[in-house]
């Protein structure tokens, strides 16, 4: 998340909760026809345009999209292939966090623009556009999807912002949901980045960039409970990624992926092994392919220019 149970071929994750939540990307599946032998022998790197910028990633119909942080163009790739082309023009401001629901429709978090919106990925038109903010300064950063909402963060302000999806995926009026509980906002660094759910999947999971706590929220109050991770810090937590009781936290900057064994309730969890791999370079966000993790680098240590190379790499789970 990242819609309710998907009737289309590829469902990049399924989850129902009290809440009635589900996001895309907590759960594997393989395409309809589709081995887990076949889906590894897809290229584990492939390149994204020159200058693209890339920052989020969803994964559907065998295609990954990619948001990029110049001027928010949304760019797709076949992962048989690793080849691609831009399918919407972006409105000039970033496109960071993204996730695909089973209508194939593309919600995007747009960061400094303090606005999401939602893109038809068969014809690449807006569908949707949201303001969520004239507050300065704001940074949307990530978004989940369930069944009846779906919530985006904003790592320059106290607050998740929710839109509400009715019945047969009418999209509601955007709101805003305060923080509060153990989360203190920081005014200088990151504040909530990726977001996930609960193994009970009754509850939203946020990361604190820049402390690297990670806290579980309630999606109805705001309330948020630091989660028990002992002394383990999430330093330089991004994209979150679930399956069963297991949460990857992508650490960008620190070129890992962390692995954490979360209780049902997720109040409480334990840092199980890191994934690396030599093709990373400050990889952000990742999405569930078969038995495989694909991550876009941003490569933010690096000065970008037209012509700076950047590209998607995939780690076994």
């Amino acid at each position: 998340m990242s819609g309710p149970l998907s009737r289309r071929a590829f469902v990049a994750a399924v989850s129902v909760s009290a809440l009635l939540l589900t996001t895309a990307g907590t759960a594997t599946a393989v395409p309809t026809g589709t081995t887990h032998a076949a889906s590894t022998a897809y290229p584990k790197h492939f390149d994204l345009p020159n200058g693209f910028q890339p920052e989020g990633i969803a994964i559907d119909r065998g295609k990954a999209y990619f948001g990029s942080r110049v001027d928010g163009d949304i760019y797709a790739a076949d992962l048989r292939t690793g080849k691609g082309r831009v399918i919407s023009q972006g409105p000039g401001t970033a496109s960071l966090g993204m996730k695909v629901d089973e209508r194939g429709r593309l919600f995007v978090a747009g960061a400094a623009g303090g606005n999401g919106r939602v893109i038809d990925t068969r014809t690449g038109k807006v569908l949707a556009s949201y303001t969520f903010t004239t507050a300065t300064p704001t940074f949307v950063n990530d978004v989940i999807l369930g069944r009846d909402a779906a919530y985006f963060t904003d790592s320059r302000q106290p607050v998740l912002y929710k839109v509400p999806i009715g019945r047969h995926g009418k999209l509601g009026a955007a709101q805003t949901i305060p923080l509060s509980g153990d989360y203190v906002h920081d005014t200088v660094n990151l504040n909530a980045n990726g977001i996930e759910l609960t193994p009970d999947r009754r509850s939203l999971i946020i990361v604190q960039s820049g402390t690297g706590f990670l806290f579980k929220v309630d999606p109805r109050t705001g309330v948020t409970r630091r989660i028990d991770l002992g002394s383990t810090l999430m330093t330089a937590g991004d994209g979150l990624l679930r399956s069963g009781d297991t949460l990857y936290v992508v650490q960008n900057r620190l070129n890992k992926i962390a692995v954490l064994d979360l209780n049902r309730s997720g109040s409480r969890g334990r840092l199980v092994r890191e994934i690396t791999s030599p093709d990373f370079d400050v990889p952000t966000t990742a999405a569930f392919f078969g038995p495989r993790i694909y991550l876009p680098n941003a490569r933010f240590s690096t000065p970008p220019t037209p012509e700076t190379p950047y590209w998607v790499t995939a780690v076994s789970r």
